[in-house]
């Protein structure tokens, strides 16, 4: 299994003066990250691989943490990144067990492009954020595709 994450809430980028890469998690995005240690709890994950934008790292800390993994940066994921590429790493037989953390804007286009392919992807695709698509592969290509959508846990108040 190969996992896609889309990055958890980052606000509105609108309302964010600072560099879109710089663009931290919400209240909200923190939970749903917080919610992916739950989400994937049954899933094998061996790797994580992130966007180098901050809302992504941020997404994948608390899984990373949790299975005691290292958070690896890609731009193979990252915004403006290519498809063909990502395709690849997706189908690639070394990638069992990896989850990479991108953003909508390579996702779309990327979900709509395997199910044009023929990956069993339905025409309700969603990417909301903070959800994961789950991908098998069978010789070379998407045999299994599912869709979870994010998980938002209560945060632990920690008194000092």
């Amino acid at each position: 299994m190969r996992y896609l994450v889309r990055h958890a809430d980052a606000g509105d980028k609108l309302h964010w003066s600072g560099p879109d890469e710089q663009r931290p998690l919400s209240d909200i995005g923190r939970r749903e990250a917080d919610g992916l240690v739950s989400l994937l709890a049954s899933f094998p994950i061996a790797r994580i691989v992130s966007s180098p934008a901050v809302r992504c790292r941020q997404t994948m800390e608390p899984l990373a943490d949790r299975r005691h993994l290292q958070l690896d940066i890609d731009t193979a994921v990252a915004v403006g990144a290519d498809l063909d590429r990502v395709v690849e790493l997706l189908v690639h037989p070394g990638a069992d067990g990896v989850a990479w953390c991108s953003h909508r804007e390579l996702i779309a286009p990327l979900i709509i492009r395997l199910r044009e392919g023929g990956a069993p992807i339905g025409d309700d695709a969603a990417w909301s954020k903070g959800s994961v698509w789950v991908f098998d592969v069978a010789d070379g290509a998407i045999a299994r595709a599912m869709y979870l959508p994010p998980l938002r846990v209560e945060r632990s108040v920690r008194i000092p």
